[in-house]
């Protein structure tokens, strides 16, 4: 399914978008800098998520747009027109929904996400799989280890959790990360829904 794929993006680009720091609860020992994003990107085929680029390390968008996991993604993405955020410098973390994840949802949810009239909470389902910061694995479980959650781009806290080897962020598995030229994606096996919606 496209809508998993983009969705995941739509997020990240959307958070990154609204956010420009990352907070958290404590103090945060990742002093990089964090990713500015402009709110206001059109959904025509224009800005910098159109050009062509041709580096080794793709950028966030690059990757969902070639991964064949993330169609619906993507397509979440293209229609809360979020393509530009997702190429943002960063840094930023994506947590990608792969289309497996999005079936889980109950039946009719992703159609409805895509429709027009929905596009604002497509918007911020996609910010809250954002984290406008860097956070590699060896972050994510240093943050288990100091109690800390993640600032996600849609304005609410995740809690970042471990079972054994594996990590849990906002209740769902991570299982897959790939290092993208803005940051991270970590592919997750659920969308995680946001409580204020």
């Amino acid at each position: 399914m496209k809508v998993i794929h983009s969705l995941s993006f739509l997020i990240l680009m959307a958070g990154s978008i609204l956010f420009t720091g990352c907070k958290q609860d404590g103090s945060s020992e990742n002093s990089e800098p964090h990713a500015e994003m402009n709110h206001d990107q059109p959904v025509s085929n224009q800005g910098q998520a159109y050009i062509d680029d041709d580096s080794e390390t793709p950028n966030a968008l690059r990757l969902a747009i070639e991964s064949p996991d993330h169609n619906t993604l993507e397509a979440a993405v293209e229609a809360a027109g979020v393509q530009n955020s997702l190429v943002n410098v960063g840094p930023l973390t994506v947590f990608a929904p792969t289309d497996a994840a999005f079936e889980k949802l109950p039946e009719g949810t992703v159609e409805n996400l895509l429709k027009p009239e929905n596009k604002r909470d497509l918007s911020y389902i996609l910010k809250h799989h954002v984290a406008p910061s860097n956070y590699p694995v060896e972050t994510l479980v240093k943050n288990v280890e100091k109690g800390r959650t993640l600032y996600m781009a849609s304005g609410e806290n995740v809690e970042v959790t471990m079972d054994g080897d594996d990590i849990y962020v906002g209740g769902k598995k991570i299982i897959g990360t790939v290092k993208v030229s803005n940051g991270w994606v970590h592919v997750i096996d659920e969308v995680i829904l946001p409580e204020n919606l």
